[in-house]
């Protein structure tokens, strides 16, 4: 804790509590919030706060309620300067999380929200990344299914191959080999937002696309030309290195062990966050880091067709999205914000990613991140309440900035997830 944030109202303020995620981290910290924490909720309804508190119970019901229109800088600033920690589930955050970012990044507050946007993380970065390090905000995006999973996973195995002596990560890859939940309302129209502002400008569409859009250092990033296998491949005929080119390149494809994958709908943002992680670390990971993600659909006799249509699905809704009309169809069939699934069908969510590396000794490692937990609420509430916990109790090394989650909170959070029943466990594949 900076000297400037001591004598602050509040160690936590909740913004958002009223939507769904926001109602069940509100339920996360009043579970495993230490006594004495001061936590208030913020929102633009004071019957609804009120209504939320109640709902919960216990401490949270005298929790304080703060009124706030987070596209006011006045309000926003107000609200940054009184508490140390600043949480907020309000998406899409291109609308509404930007005067909140400024507004902790001008007072010193530390920051954490749930964006899978790159437009946005790339406004915060370029507007307030060096104000965030001057005034010691950390600004930590994607605390929670997006991204924590793929940014600590491999943040863990990059230490343990250090620690190891086997070098640096070259070739990795995340495989999604179980996933059951769905994703939120927010997460949704944060999708739809983002769609829509890449039909409208190519400048937005080429940030969107580039791989390293997110990157502090783009111009000490790879191009396009770099971006060749890291390791030497046995020779071979002109006609087979096309085909493995097209192949590479193919949505679903099948791999050396025999299963076949298609494409993760978090890749696109996640594989960004990582490689910011690698700049803003100094390339820890190193230079010849190459990351991607994909989804395991096994290695059965129906696994290429179950590939094949979750992929035609998939590009079916991103591109269902682009166009006003169809646009205005999906609205209808998929979730809005602030709604969620029953308590039953979250309490049979669950997930398991597999971050599989090959170091640049040649020795390969794979790190499991799992939880019984619905990735999209009931496991994106407990990342993001101790992502919350860890900004306001724990002794970070790292510096203020508009930071990532392995960047900002490093094995504190790992930890603190261990503790709440994840698995993060890394082993060396012989």
């Amino acid at each position: 804790m900076t000297s400037s944030t001591e004598d602050r109202t509040y160690d936590i303020v909740l913004v958002g509590a009223t939507g769904f995620v926001g109602r069940l981290t509100a339920a996360h910290l009043r579970d495993h919030a230490p006594e004495g924490l001061r936590i208030a909720i913020a929102g633009r309804s004071r019957a609804k706060l009120d209504a939320v508190a109640a709902e919960l119970g216990g401490a949270a019901a005298s929790w304080p309620r703060v009124l706030v229109n987070v596209t006011d800088p006045a309000a926003c600033a107000d609200l940054a300067g009184s508490t140390r920690v600043l949480v907020t589930t309000v998406g899409p955050y291109a609308l509404h999380g930007r005067e909140l970012v400024k507004a902790c990044s001008l007072a010193g507050t530390h920051y954490a929200d749930l964006t899978g946007e790159v437009l946005f993380v790339r406004d915060t970065a370029d507007a307030f990344h060096d104000v965030a390090h001057r005034s010691g905000a950390r600004i930590v995006h994607s605390c929670g299914f997006d991204s924590i999973p793929s940014d600590l996973g491999v943040l863990e195995t990059a230490r343990v191959a250090a620690e190891d002596g086997a070098g640096e990560l070259a070739d990795t890859v995340l495989f999604v080999r179980r996933l059951k939940g769905g994703l939120s309302g927010g997460t949704i129209a944060s999708m739809r937002q983002q769609t829509i502002a890449a039909r409208e400008s190519v400048e937005d569409r080429r940030a969107i696309n580039d791989p390293y859009g997110l990157s502090p250092d783009r111009a000490n990033e790879p191009t396009r030309a770099d971006r060749v296998a890291t390791t030497p491949e046995a020779p071979t005929s002109e006609r087979t290195r096309r085909l493995r080119a097209i192949g590479s390149r193919l949505p679903v494809r099948r791999t050396e062990d025999g299963h076949w994958t298609g494409p993760f709908v978090m890749a696109s943002y996640n594989t960004r966050v990582v490689r910011r992680s690698n700049a803003l670390l100094g390339w820890r990971y190193g230079r010849a880091f190459r990351y991607h993600e994909v989804t395991d659909f096994g290695s059965r006799m129906m696994s290429p067709v179950r590939a094949a249509g979750t992929t035609a699905g998939l590009l079916g809704v991103i591109g269902g999205m682009s166009f006003g009309p169809t646009r205005s169809l999906l609205d209808r069939a998929l979730p809005e914000p602030g709604e969620g699934p029953s308590e039953e069908t979250r309490a049979n969510g669950r997930f398991l990613m597999e971050v599989v590396a090959t170091t640049t000794s040649g020795v390969k490692y794979a790190t499991t991140v799992a939880a019984e937990a619905d990735p999209g609420y009931n496991g994106t509430a407990i990342m993001l309440g101790q992502s919350a916990l860890c900004l306001a109790e724990d002794d970070l090394q790292s510096e203020g900035g508009v930071l990532t989650p392995a960047v900002a909170l490093d094995g504190h959070l790992v930890d603190r997830l261990r503790a709440h029943d994840f698995t993060i466990e890394t082993r060396r594949l012989d």
